[in-house]
């Protein structure tokens, strides 16, 4: 038990971003992928020491989609993954989508593809945020 309480006090050292645009009556969530890779995901990177989670969730989007707007509510949870041996926090935030961006940081490496909910869930069946989406879904019909 006293492993958990310190896993749940544990700092994320990486953010994702859930990106949602409403259009019409549907709501649409931005994938990302790197060119050539067949695995989708959602806009995550490292918190820089000079930045909050939730700017550094912010930045994320921008660079690697060409997305701004803004973070709705705290973080919806997070998850853990493993990448050469190390295991990473990440937390994940909903990003309402403001703006689209034709040109971007990272566009000559990565698409991006807007896909309605029922899709993108589909398309991350494998990964780990997947178990967060719905309660990012309950959240948006809140709204």
């Amino acid at each position: 038990m006293a492993r958990d309480q310190s896993r749940k006090q544990k700092l994320p050292e990486q953010v994702a971003v859930i990106a949602l645009r409403r259009t019409d009556d549907l709501v649409h969530m931005c994938l990302i992928r790197r060119k050539g890779s067949r695995k989708w995901g959602i806009p995550k990177g490292f918190v820089d020491a000079s930045d909050t989670p939730e700017e550094a969730a912010l930045n994320e989007a921008c660079e690697e989609a060409g997305l701004t707007g803004h973070l709705i509510g705290d973080s919806i949870g997070s998850y853990d993954y493993e990448k050469r041996g190390i295991e990473y926090t990440v937390a994940v935030y909903l990003m309402e989508v403001l703006n689209e961006q034709p040109i971007w940081q990272e566009m000559t490496f990565r698409e991006r593809r807007w896909s309605a909910l029922q899709e993108a869930n589909a398309l991350l069946s494998a990964h780990p945020v997947r178990p967060l989406l719905d309660r990012a879904a309950a959240k948006i019909v809140e709204r």
